[in-house]
């Protein structure tokens, strides 16, 4: 595997606080807005979910190669994340992003090795390593049988 990778992105502005979203190969553009908080457009993607999107959905595809590797079996995994604003002398920046994952598993024995797993994604997850804010994990792991 290439050790150097990129990705592209692009946006373009579709008039007042609303534009689309690209990724270079990916289908389809996603239309968005500044959240109402900064007069845009409620009910639209913005900027801030697309952030706290990326944590996500990077905790899932990282906790699923490290499950796959790890040959645990897992019957479901989600993730809900929160990412707090601050406003700081620079402006509103992410201080905080809390990350709650919620594995379900279909035997008791294998809570601690889930639970284990659920931690060492969150360090090897690259979007969270990436970003200055602080990161919380509340892991939640559920038996259903």
């Amino acid at each position: 595997m290439n050790t150097n990778l990129s990705f592209t992105s692009s946006a373009r502005s579709t008039g007042g606080r609303k534009g689309v979203a690209e990724g270079q190969g990916v289908e389809p553009p996603i239309q968005f807005s500044a959240p109402p908080e900064f007069q845009g457009e409620a009910g639209m993607w913005t900027p801030e979910h697309f952030f706290t999107s990326a944590v996500a959905s990077c905790y899932i595809s990282t906790f699923q190669a490290i499950a796959g590797y790890s040959k645990f079996d897992a019957q479901a995994i989600e993730v809900s994340v929160i990412g707090e604003l601050e406003k700081s002398s620079g402006g509103y920046q992410f201080s905080r992003v809390t990350l709650r994952p919620v594995l379900t598993i279909s035997d008791e024995s294998a809570r601690e090795r889930g639970m284990q797993l659920l931690q060492k994604t969150e360090k090897a997850c690259l979007v969270s390593r990436s970003l200055r804010s602080e990161i919380v994990l509340e892991p939640k792991v559920i038996v259903k049988t």
